[in-house]
Protein backbone atom coordinates (compact mmCIF):
# COMPACT_ATOMS: atom_id res chain seq x y z
CA UNK A 1 0.00 0.00 0.00
CA UNK A 2 1.40 3.40 -0.95
CA UNK A 3 2.13 6.08 1.65
CA UNK A 4 -0.70 8.27 0.35
CA UNK A 5 -3.24 5.46 0.48
CA UNK A 6 -2.05 4.51 3.97
CA UNK A 7 -2.45 8.14 5.06
CA UNK A 8 -6.06 8.25 3.82
CA UNK A 9 -6.85 4.83 5.32
CA UNK A 10 -5.51 5.88 8.72
CA UNK A 11 -7.53 9.13 8.51
CA UNK A 12 -10.73 7.08 8.25
CA UNK A 13 -9.62 4.97 11.22
CA UNK A 14 -9.12 8.13 13.27
CA UNK A 15 -12.54 9.43 12.21
CA UNK A 16 -14.24 6.20 13.30
CA UNK A 17 -12.62 6.56 16.76
CA UNK A 18 -13.46 10.31 16.81
CA UNK A 19 -9.74 10.88 17.34
CA UNK A 20 -9.72 14.47 16.07
CA UNK A 21 -6.05 15.06 16.87
CA UNK A 22 -5.10 11.94 14.92
CA UNK A 23 -7.41 12.83 12.06
CA UNK A 24 -5.83 16.27 11.60
CA UNK A 25 -2.25 15.28 12.52
CA UNK A 26 -1.27 14.99 8.86
CA UNK A 27 -3.56 17.69 7.52
CA UNK A 28 -2.32 20.97 6.12
CA UNK A 29 -3.48 23.94 8.27
CA UNK A 30 -5.55 25.11 5.30
CA UNK A 31 -7.13 21.68 4.73
CA UNK A 32 -10.41 21.96 2.81
CA UNK A 33 -13.34 19.55 2.94
CA UNK A 34 -16.04 19.90 0.30
CA UNK A 35 -19.41 18.16 0.10
CA UNK A 36 -21.40 18.32 -3.13
CA UNK A 37 -24.84 17.74 -1.58
CA UNK A 38 -26.70 17.57 1.69
CA UNK A 39 -27.30 19.91 4.60
CA UNK A 40 -23.57 20.65 4.89
CA UNK A 41 -22.90 21.13 1.17
CA UNK A 42 -20.07 23.52 0.45
CA UNK A 43 -16.46 23.88 1.54
CA UNK A 44 -15.15 23.99 5.09
CA UNK A 45 -11.59 25.27 5.60
CA UNK A 46 -9.19 24.50 8.41
CA UNK A 47 -9.43 22.10 11.31
CA UNK A 48 -11.92 24.14 13.33
CA UNK A 49 -14.53 24.44 10.56
CA UNK A 50 -14.11 20.87 9.29
CA UNK A 51 -14.25 19.32 12.76
CA UNK A 52 -17.27 21.42 13.74
CA UNK A 53 -19.11 20.35 10.56
CA UNK A 54 -18.29 16.68 11.12
CA UNK A 55 -19.36 16.81 14.76
CA UNK A 56 -22.55 18.67 13.86
CA UNK A 57 -23.41 16.18 11.15
CA UNK A 58 -22.56 13.25 13.39
CA UNK A 59 -24.78 14.51 16.22
CA UNK A 60 -27.79 13.15 14.30
CA UNK A 61 -26.52 9.57 14.50
CA UNK A 62 -25.91 6.93 17.16
CA UNK A 63 -23.85 5.02 14.59
CA UNK A 64 -21.70 6.67 11.94
CA UNK A 65 -18.85 4.54 10.65
CA UNK A 66 -16.99 4.98 7.38
CA UNK A 67 -15.50 1.85 5.84
CA UNK A 68 -13.11 2.27 2.91
CA UNK A 69 -13.85 -0.44 0.37
CA UNK A 70 -11.41 0.40 -2.42
CA UNK A 71 -8.61 2.87 -3.14
CA UNK A 72 -7.28 4.27 -6.40
CA UNK A 73 -4.23 6.49 -6.74
CA UNK A 74 -3.14 8.91 -9.42
CA UNK A 75 -0.26 11.26 -8.73
CA UNK A 76 -1.02 13.27 -5.60
CA UNK A 77 -4.65 12.14 -5.57
CA UNK A 78 -6.29 9.20 -3.83
CA UNK A 79 -9.87 8.20 -4.49
CA UNK A 80 -11.49 6.27 -1.65
CA UNK A 81 -14.69 4.41 -2.41
CA UNK A 82 -16.34 4.19 0.98
CA UNK A 83 -19.41 2.80 2.70
CA UNK A 84 -21.14 4.78 5.45
CA UNK A 85 -22.96 2.73 8.08
CA UNK A 86 -25.53 4.95 9.76
CA UNK A 87 -28.19 4.70 12.46
CA UNK A 88 -30.10 7.88 13.28
CA UNK A 89 -30.52 8.80 16.92
CA UNK A 90 -33.50 7.22 18.67
CA UNK A 91 -33.90 4.66 15.90
CA UNK A 92 -33.15 1.01 15.36
CA UNK A 93 -33.06 1.42 11.58
CA UNK A 94 -29.60 1.21 10.03
CA UNK A 95 -28.71 2.08 6.49
CA UNK A 96 -25.70 2.29 4.21
CA UNK A 97 -24.56 4.89 1.74
CA UNK A 98 -21.74 4.40 -0.74
CA UNK A 99 -19.86 7.45 -2.03
CA UNK A 100 -16.50 8.43 -3.45
CA UNK A 101 -14.04 10.85 -1.88
CA UNK A 102 -11.17 12.48 -3.74
CA UNK A 103 -8.21 13.30 -1.48
CA UNK A 104 -5.31 15.53 -2.52
CA UNK A 105 -2.00 14.97 -0.72
CA UNK A 106 1.26 16.91 -1.03
CA UNK A 107 4.48 16.19 0.80
CA UNK A 108 2.72 13.83 3.21
CA UNK A 109 0.01 16.36 4.12
CA UNK A 110 -3.73 16.16 3.43
CA UNK A 111 -4.57 19.24 1.37
CA UNK A 112 -8.22 18.60 0.56
CA UNK A 113 -11.04 16.08 0.43
CA UNK A 114 -14.06 16.29 -1.87
CA UNK A 115 -17.03 14.00 -1.33
CA UNK A 116 -19.01 12.90 -4.39
CA UNK A 117 -22.45 11.27 -4.08
CA UNK A 118 -21.67 9.07 -7.09
CA UNK A 119 -18.49 7.03 -6.87
CA UNK A 120 -17.80 7.37 -10.58
CA UNK A 121 -17.71 11.16 -10.23
CA UNK A 122 -14.80 10.93 -7.79
CA UNK A 123 -12.88 8.64 -10.14
CA UNK A 124 -13.54 10.96 -13.08
CA UNK A 125 -12.44 14.02 -11.09
CA UNK A 126 -9.09 12.28 -10.53
CA UNK A 127 -8.82 11.29 -14.21
CA UNK A 128 -9.17 7.60 -13.38
CA UNK A 129 -11.04 5.43 -15.84
CA UNK A 130 -12.51 2.08 -14.90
Amino acid sequence: MSENIELVRSTYECFNRRDWDGLFRNADPGFEFTLQRGPNAGTQKGREQVQRMLQDQGSAFDLWVIEPEEFFERGDMVVALVKFQLRPKDSTAEFEIRIGTLWTIRDGKLISARGFPERQEALEAAGIRQ
